[in-house]
């Protein structure tokens, strides 16, 4: 998955297939396309009725015959088929023509850490089917490394952790490749999960798959901390019953709850300076670690990895967008290669 700077100045068109979000950035316009990646389908017919936010608004409420489906697991794309179908649809008739009329169309896309050859191979098949004539592969934490200004190409170590919905992965960055990484299968999706049992088994009450993400950011303020909100008024389902019923939720419990899946994430870092080398970590002890991805807004855990690691931890200004963002300023040529001139003998 080596790809040169060179190479990804020739791209006209860069693709970030998220498990959550589908986001597509095209040279020399910009960011185009920034949504949920979901399509909702009728079953019947075979005929694709709504993608994007529209569709995933449908979630949980759509007849026997509509079925709404996530083409996009895990970061890999599960569903060639669909995924073409959604992206066509997302970027719009005027946009198709416009990237049709490139005589070579190249796409870059990215793909998470340690991806398989399948799951590569998946990603390149959904972007030949929609034109491209050559697609280049970059690492996403090093896409986002770029996208949130890090110095990715300089002696020196940088931290970043990209918080995705199925994964969360860690690296070390320096002299623009990765020193070490890991990649941890737990992200948004496994919290809010951790949510939804806890108030099920200690409530009886089912939510709605909308409600999940209000519930998390009803711990405002300090968020994971325990300075946060005492409870929280919360709308469910009773399981026994099945009717409609309100509970007031003790956010303390609802912390505890989100802090189970969130210490593989920790022990994830622990292995990551574990195996960096000694001169690396002692810059990361200025420097800190870059929180990136659509998770890393979850209020408070910013505070929980600095009282974790006694490391300074910050959030990009952008995290949901870096990667796409850094992949391209690749394509525009904003990033200059770092020339090393050999010593004359």
């Amino acid at each position: 998955m080596t790809v040169s700077l060179e190479q990804l100045r020739r791209c006209h068109v860069a693709v970030d297939l998220g498990a959550a979000r589908t986001r597509v950035y095209v040279k020399g316009a910009g960011l185009v396309v920034d949504e949920p990646s979901v399509a909702a389908v009728n079953t019947r017919t075979g005929a694709l009725i709504a993608v994007g936010s529209f569709a995933e608004r449908m979630t949980g409420r759509t007849p026997d015959y509509i079925r709404v489906v996530r083409p996009v697991s895990g970061g890999t794309v599960v569903d060639i088929e669909m995924a073409q179908r959604m992206l066509r649809h997302l970027l719009g008739e005027k946009l198709r023509r416009a990237l049709r009329r490139k005589p070579r169309l190249r796409a870059a896309a990215c793909t998470p850490h340690d991806a398989d050859p399948l799951a590569q191979r998946a990603t390149v098949e959904t972007l030949v089917g929609l034109g491209a004539r050559r697609v280049e592969l970059v690492d996403t934490l090093i896409a986002a490394a770029v996208g949130c200004g890090l110095p990715v190409e300089q002696p020196t170590a940088t931290m970043i952790m990209v918080c995705g919905a199925a994964a969360t992965q860690v690296a070390v960055l320096s002299l623009g490749s990765i020193v070490t990484a890991q990649r941890i299968p737990v992200g948004g999706e496994a919290i809010d999960h951790a949510v939804v049992q806890h108030l099920r088994h200690a409530h009886e009450l089912m939510l709605p798959s909308q409600a999940v993400r209000p519930l998390q950011l009803a711990l405002h303020g300090n968020g994971l901390t325990v300075g946060g909100p005492a409870s929280t008024l919360i709308h469910g389902r009773d399981v026994a019953t099945g009717l409609a019923r309100s509970v007031q939720v003790d956010t303390a419990a609802v912390r505890d709850a989100i802090y189970t899946p969130l210490t593989a994430v920790l022990d994830g870092i622990g292995k990551v300076l574990r195996d960096c080398p000694p001169d690396l970590v002692a810059d990361l002890t200025d420097r800190g670690i870059m929180m990136v991805g659509g998770s890393a807004l979850l209020p408070g855990l910013d505070q929980m990895l600095r009282d974790a690691t006694g490391m300074p931890v910050a959030i990009a200004e952008r995290p949901d967008v870096c990667a796409v963002l850094g992949l391209g300023a690749m394509l525009e040529g904003k990033i200059a290669p770092m020339v090393l001139n050999p010593l004359a003998e």
